[in-house]
């Protein structure tokens, strides 16, 4: 089988694997799942009372991954729903809930935050500015339509 892959895509494709790992690692020693935490990043980055689609829309999940995820941690007594107009579903977090994120999300996006302070300005603007580029490239050559 011819290879096609160069190996600027080999490497990309490594740090992202390396970078999903990462965030998959923090999920786990958090006894989350992986869309779990991200509901639970999500309400730190954007505050409570946002819908489910919110999240589907923001993060390109699946809404049958956001509902099982929002179920499960209303389960464990994080997160209640409470409803909107019509049918919409409005999630906020319980007390434990906001322990929580203070506890275990709030010091990953310190650390995040810590990143982008220590790549600079320059660097932080550039690396984004690649990262959509990339991204829109991508969507343009594969005929994939934004979500």
């Amino acid at each position: 089988m011819e290879q096609r892959q160069g190996k600027e895509l080999k490497e990309f494709n490594s740090i992202y694997r390396e970078l999903d790992g990462i965030y998959h690692e923090i999920a786990l020693h958090m006894g989350l799942s992986d869309s779990a935490f991200l509901i639970l990043y999500a309400v730190a980055e954007f505050g409570e009372g946002f819908l489910q689609k919110d999240i589907t829309a923001h993060f390109f999940v699946s809404k049958q991954t956001v509902h099982s995820a929002v179920g499960a941690l209303e389960k464990k007594g994080l997160l209640e729903l409470r409803r909107g107009k019509r049918r919409e579903m409005h999630m906020y977090l319980t007390a434990a809930g906001r322990q929580f994120v203070e506890e275990k999300i709030a010091p990953v996006q310190d650390a995040e935050n810590l990143v982008f302070t220590e790549m600079g300005e320059d660097e932080s603007r550039e690396f984004l500015r690649l990262g959509r580029k990339y991204t829109a490239l991508l969507r343009e050559k594969t005929g994939e339509k934004s979500i």
